[in-house]
């Protein structure tokens, strides 16, 4: 089996905060997704969420705000799976609670150095 790296992007959230009780049930649906996955052998790494913000180190050393400030999509996290294929991975990434809020997955298959 190959490893493949999912991306949930989205575009940046600006009105309020969800309540504690959203954000609990919108983590269910996350963990929920992930445990399908695990279920079936072929989560890698469950991986982490990302704040929206950081820096870029360009070659010539510069370093500005980002990434990518002038859009409104961001990376919000990443996991790692397991399968036999491309189409493999992408239906695996199917039911993904990003779907829900607008947001997508980047399916890319790892490959080792």
């Amino acid at each position: 089996m190959k490893d493949f790296l999912f991306v949930f992007r989205s575009e940046q959230r600006t009105g309020p905060m969800p309540s504690p009780e959203e954000m609990q049930a919108s983590m269910q649906k996350w963990m929920d997704w992930l445990g399908n996955i695990a279920a079936q052998n072929h989560l890698t790494s469950a991986g982490n969420a990302l704040l929206p913000h950081g820096k870029v180190l360009q070659a010539s050393g510069m370093v500005t705000d980002g990434p990518y400030t002038e859009i409104k999509e961001t990376i919000g996290g990443y996991s790692i799976v397991k399968a036999e294929s491309l189409d493999e991975a992408v239906s695996l990434a199917n039911g993904c609670p990003i779907f829900a809020v607008g947001g997508n997955v980047e399916v890319r298959e790892i490959v080792g150095m």
